[in-house]
Parts: C-alpha cells; structure tokens; sequence
C-alpha cells in the first residue's frame, strides 16, 4: 500500500474520532453517559465516558473501507468478537453488568478469534523456539486474550493513560508491520493508532471525556489479537508484544500478584496500581502520565529495533528492561511510603 494512501486512511480516522468524540462531549448526545467518581476513581467530578465509542465507530468505518482492498475472512471474525465485547461493554457503561456475563463474552469473543486462526502455537525466545501443543496453544491463547481484555480495562483509569498505551503500542505494531512488508497488518494497526489519537486530544489532562469500557474493553482485545496475529505471521516474536505494552502488562499483573498475596478481594475496585500510586502520592494525572507515555516510547522504540536483531541484542534489551522495571517500581513503593505512610 502507497504511503499517500496510507495517510489519507490515518487522517480519516483521526478525524473520524475528533469529531464523533467532541459531539459525544455534549451533553445533548444520544450516547452522552457520565462517570461518577468511586472507590477505583482518581477523578473527583463527572465525566462523560463516551469516547470509545467514537474510537470504534472510526475504527470500523476505515476498515470496511480498506477491507475492500483487503479482503480477509479472519477479520471479519475478529470483528465480531469486537462487536461482542462492545456491546456487553456499552450495557456495562450503561447500566453495570455483573462480572460473570461480561466474562462469558470475553471468553466467547476469545473463542471466535481462536476459531479464526489467531493463536500462538510455539514459544518464541531469543535463542530458540519450542513448539506448543494444539491444546496447549490455543488455551494459552485463550487466557492471554481475556487478561489483555480486563487488563486494559484495569489500567485505563488516568486521563490520557489507555489512550496513550494505544497511540504508543499500535504505532508500534505498525512500525513493526512496514519493516517486514506486512500491509494488512500495518494498516490495521494504523487506524486504531490514529482513531485512539483523534480521541486522545479530548482525553489528555484534564480530560474532558473517557473512553469508558466500550473502549479499552475492546481495545485489550485488539491488543490481544493483534499481538498473536503478529507473532503467527511472523512479523515479530512474541515476547515483542509483551514488550511493547509492557506498561500495562507489568503494572497489572503486579499488582494483581501483590493483591492475591494479601488475599483481598481481587475482584472490588481498589487504588493500588503502580500508576494510581503516583498520582495519588502528588504527582498528578499530567506528569504522571507524561512520565508512562516516555516509556511507552522507549519500549515502541526498542521493538523496532530489536525485534530483528541478534539474539545477543534481544537478550540486553529484555534484561535492561526487566532490571528498569524492578527499579522502577521498588522507587515508586519507596515515594509512595514516604509521602502517604504507604506499607507497600
């Protein structure tokens, strides 16, 4: 695909989004829903969450349009498990949907794409590959999509944050894409990188709307999917994956380990993301953010460079980034303790 093509489809859906996601600020919008501020909440006002909607919306205007060109079947599986996962995530949004049903259609939603073809069926590490069994396979798969799923939905509780991952996590899917020639892919992630960035200029501090569970719902989905589709077609291994949205697989997954190491109750909401710390200890959504958004940078940057390279390289940069994040997190637990008494 020409890159004047490309960019006319990248500015479409930057538009697209822009636009829709300035009307569903409105209070006279049909979609106008407001987000009341909780226990999990770092906001203390209403705010409307109508943004994902507007990311979806561009998102799949722009892929019917370059599904013309690009016919693929699989695809159109993956949009239905989209559409699953939107809808349930609307009435979520709407009206609290209880934790059960929104797992079964995650896990329908999984099965669909699974159905598809995308699954990751060996285990890829610099140095050497292992082939994983059928079974083994597609039930990694499976899990991987659902976490990535709640995940997102965990993390997107800062203004600019999910929005941010998007832009930062699928622009670098797309760099990844265009190294090796993919067009389909590259595209694809091209458009959700640029609908989320046409929504992120209402949702940088102070936000003005959020994208609610309708957007990083199905945004962790697509992360997903596009991380096992990438990884089978080849354009990257895919520990690169876990690479590029490291930033939110790590602080979740922390802290989701922290959590069932002093037993609470994993499912309420709570405070205690790496993320959610930092705000609350002083620095605020605008540094806080700026602060993720420089890493989410780094780690962009270093799967395009690295997810090629010698083993030796691969192997520097997963150590230099697994030791970061050590420090990273133990500097934060230490700032927190200091300015809020917090044991952890």
């Amino acid at each position: 695909m020409s890159p004047p093509i490309i960019i006319v489809i990248a500015i479409a859906a930057m538009a697209i989004s822009a636009f829709l996601t300035r009307r569903f600020c409105n209070p006279g919008s049909a979609v106008y829903m407001l987000d009341h501020p909780n226990d999990r909440s770092l906001h203390d006002r209403p705010v409307p969450r109508g943004g994902g909607l507007a990311i979806l919306i561009a998102i799949g205007t722009c892929g019917a349009a370059v599904a013309v060109v690009y016919p693929d079947r699989g695809l159109a599986g993956v949009a239905l498990g989209i559409v699953i996962v939107a809808v349930v995530s609307f009435f979520d949004d709407r009206f609290c949907v209880q934790p059960v049903y929104r797992l079964v259609a995650h896990a329908l939603a999984a099965a669909i794409i699974l159905y598809e073809g995308f699954n990751y069926q060996k285990l890829d590490l610099p140095g050497g590959s292992w082939e994983l069994s059928y079974v083994g396979g597609v039930a990694l798969s499976a899990l991987f999509i659902v976490w990535m799923i709640n995940l997102y939905n965990f993390m997107d509780g800062m203004d600019g944050f999910a929005g941010g991952m998007t832009v930062f996590g699928f622009g670098a899917f797309a760099g990844l894409g265009w190294i090796v020639g993919h067009d389909s892919f590259l595209i694809v992630n091209v458009i959700v990188a640029c609908a989320s960035a046409g929504f992120l200029y209402f949702n940088f501090p102070p936000a003005r709307i959020f994208m609610g569970d309708i957007g990083s719902s199905t945004l962790g989905l697509m992360a997903a999917t596009l991380s096992l589709w990438g990884a089978r077609d080849g354009v990257f291994p895919f520990w690169v994956a876990m690479l590029v949205f490291s930033p939110f697989i790590i602080d979740s997954t922390v802290t989701l380990a922290r959590r069932l190491l002093r037993r609470e109750k994993i499912w309420q909401a709570h405070k205690t993301h790496f993320y959610q710390r930092l705000v609350q200890a002083g620095w605020g959504h605008r540094k806080t953010v700026l602060a993720e958004y420089a890493i989410m940078f780094s780690c962009g940057i270093s799967a395009l460079l690295c997810a090629h390279a010698t083993v030796t390289v691969q192997l520097v940069v997963i150590t230099g980034w697994i030791i970061f994040y050590i420090i990273f997190f133990s500097w934060i637990s230490w700032y927190v303790s200091g300015r809020l008494g917090d044991s952890a």
